[in-house]
Formats: structure tokens, sequence, C-alpha cells
């Protein structure tokens, strides 16, 4: 469980989740709650099919090196497909336009962009999904700015357009919504959503107004506040919350930490613990971005050569870390301060176990990342790996991701 060590200046949860002032659009009654399906994930996808290459796994730090290296050694081409979420698991429907048009899109708090697959697009990954049609809604209209999103390993270009976007109850006029024209690569045509809608901060948004920043001008919410719960072992029950908390989703109290740099949902990092053991890795402190779009634990790429020699992972030819399925006992607790509390993740988060015809084997849920963050410290990227343990909730009001284990 979560350590009962203080805080200091711990926010009470009702000031965080104060009443937003009344709009012209109205004001949300209670917050709104999104399920999250659960599908196969690409890489599944691509391996039964037999299209799964040697060393397939990159680096999922690449996907933030535009935005926090644009012109530094970290700034990566982004020619490739779009693998930062071959592993991902958990999407959410959405609806667009008048009438409206349904989608299943990624809700990422580690991009802020919201664009779909339409019928601009003539690539291979357009050609099998549904297509938002822009022509069919009488909402829909664009003052023709193109955009570029780059994603670390792939990227997409499109046109910026604007429609009445409809999420759980709330209905969203004129939010703006990028429309893809070309979407390189293969890995999308195996993907199991249309779109990526981005949570995280408008700076990295490309001028377009993110959906959370379009709730927030217009008083949607009773509080400037979302929250994911991402369910553990992958059964159903996965959800994102707008406007709230689901307080049947976690138990014990909420743990807040600020928000570092306003880019990505960044905190710090005060300490790393293997078997209880401080390993001094962060020491000097570390930086972790808090995001829904990663599957994976990332660990900076100077300890994970240790940290899965410690855990007992050996690489295989693809990339992945694999593990003995009987040695989950014998396996470290291992767990982040962060903000005065400890977080700790026992074998059973960090292991992945699959079922390939029915023969089950385990890999590592720790992968490395070479991007280091802005300030120079090591950067961890704490995605499903982590938030299988904790429900999030990531406070714009104060600028907070706040913590507390999942039920």
């Amino acid at each position: 469980m979560v350590s009962e060590a203080e805080v200091c200046a711990q926010p009470v949860l009702e000031d965080v989740l104060g009443t937003a002032a009344p709009s012209p659009h109205g004001v949300a009654s209670s917050a709104h709650s999104v399920p999250l399906k659960k599908f196969k994930s690409i890489r599944q996808e691509m391996k039964e099919k037999g299209l799964l290459k040697p060393i397939h796994y990159t680096d999922p730090g690449l996907k933030y090196s535009q935005t926090l290296y644009p012109n530094g050694p970290y700034a990566y081409a982004v020619n490739e497909p779009l693998v930062n979420y071959a592993d991902l698991f958990y999407y959410g429907v959405i609806s667009i336009g008048t009438p409206p048009q349904s989608f299943y899109v990624l809700f990422d708090t580690g991009s802020s962009v919201f664009w779909l697959a339409s019928t601009y697009c003539s690539s291979e990954a357009c050609t099998n999904h549904p297509l938002f049609n822009p022509s069919k809604s009488s909402t829909y209209y664009s003052r023709g700015r193109t955009f570029y999103q780059g994603y670390g390993t792939g990227s997409l270009t499109g046109v910026f357009g604007f429609d009445t976007l409809h999420i759980e109850g709330l209905s969203i006029p004129n939010q703006g919504v990028g429309l893809s024209i070309t979407e390189p690569g293969n890995t999308f045509v195996h993907a199991n959503f249309e779109g990526i809608l981005g949570l995280a901060y408008p700076s990295m948004a490309d001028g377009q107004i993110p959906v959370m920043d379009t709730m927030m001008q217009d008083n949607l919410l009773p509080a400037n506040v979302f929250a994911f719960y991402i369910s553990k072992n992958f059964e159903d029950g996965s959800e994102v919350t707008f406007g709230g908390v689901d307080q049947s989703r976690y138990t014990g109290q909420i743990y807040w930490a600020p928000v570092t740099e306003q880019l990505y949902w960044q905190i710090a990092i005060n300490g790393f613990q293997i078997n209880k053991q401080e390993t001094g890795w962060c020491r000097d402190g570390c930086q972790a971005i808090v995001d829904t779009g990663t599957s994976l634990l990332t660990c900076p790429q100077q300890y994970l050569g240790y940290l899965q020699q410690y855990i007992g992972a050996q690489a295989n030819q693809y990339g992945e870390y694999m593990i003995n399925c009987n040695n989950l006992n014998n396996m470290p607790t291992l767990s982040f301060t962060i903000n005065g509390v400890n977080f700790p993740l026992p074998p059973s988060a960090y292991t992945m176990v699959h079922n390939e015809n029915g023969q089950y084997y385990c890999t590592s849920g720790i992968m490395g990342t070479y991007l280091p963050s802005r300030n120079g410290q090591p950067l961890w990227i704490l995605g499903d790996v982590f938030l299988r343990e904790y429900y999030t909730v990531y406070d714009r009001q104060n600028n907070q991701v706040g913590f507390a284990l999942a039920a």
C-alpha cells in the first residue's frame, strides 16, 4: 500500500473538486465517465499475423523528443510507424459532428492534439477503419490550416477543422480537431482505434485548443480535473472521468505531486528503491512523465541493464525482456518516492503475462529510454504498468497530479 508518510501542503480533495462557475453552455452537475474498452494490442495483432519483426521495440521516450528538444541532440527524425502505441489496450468512444459520427480514440496524457482518421486520408492505415467524413456534418467548418504531428517513431499530416464533440453526455461546440491526410507506416493499419485525444498541456497543441481546455473555457465541468482508472489484469472496467473522481475506483487518500513543467504531466521523483533498498539513482533528482499513452514503465537507459538483471529478465530477438513466470514470488518489489510518499510496484504489476495459442509466457513491463528531462535529470515514464496500480487525478486548476491506490 501507499505509505502513510506525511506530505507537505496537501490540498483538501473538496477544494480541488470545487464547483465551476455558470456558463452559457451550462454546468455539468456531476463528473462524466467514459468507459475504456480493452482490445488486442497492435503488437499482438501483428504477432498473430506473422508481421512482428526482430528488435521491434523502440525507445518510448522518442514520443517526447521533438517537444523537449526541438533543436537539440534528441530531436530525432520521425519517419517510422507509430509504434509507441503498439502495446496499448484501452480505448474509449467519442462522437463528433451533426449528426454524430462515433469513433474509438486513445485518451492520451502524453500528447495534446485531438485528431481523427478522415476521408481526406488515402494511406493504407485509413483503408480499414471508420473515417470521419466532414462533408456529412452540418456543424463542421475549417479555416484550412494544416498540421504535422510527430510522435517520435511516427507522424501524420492533416488539416485542422472545428465541430461539435460529444463525450459521454458532454457536448463541446467548436472543438478543434485534426483530420488526417497521411498516416505513414503500416503499424497503424493494425490499430483498434481511429484517433488520439491528447490531454497534455496546450503548449504542445500546435495552436489547437485541446479538448480539456475547451471544457475549461466553457465551464462545462464541476471541477477542472480528469482522472484515469486502468483495470488490473486487463479485465473490463477501465475509465476516464472528466470533472471529478470516481471514489469507487480507489482506496485511501489521494497524494498530490506538483507538475514541474507544463508540457506533459511531468512530476519529480525523489527516490527509487528495490526491495526497500534505496538505489541512489534519483539522489540528485529524477523527473517522470505520467502518460496513459505509454503502456510500459520506462526506466532511464543508464539503469535499465541493472534493473532487468535484478528482476531476472533477459532480452530476446524482438527486444522483449523475458521472465520466468514461475519466479514471481522471488522477484523484488520496486518503489518510487514521489513528494515524500512511497508508491510500490509488486512483481505482478511489472510482469506482463501473455497467452499465445494456449502457451503462457512472461515479459518485463519495463523498457528503457535514452531521453533525459530538459533539466538534465534522468527521465522515467509512468505508463500503464504503473497506472494499473494507482488511480491518477490530473488537476489543471492547481497543476498537480494525484495518486491513490487503485481499487
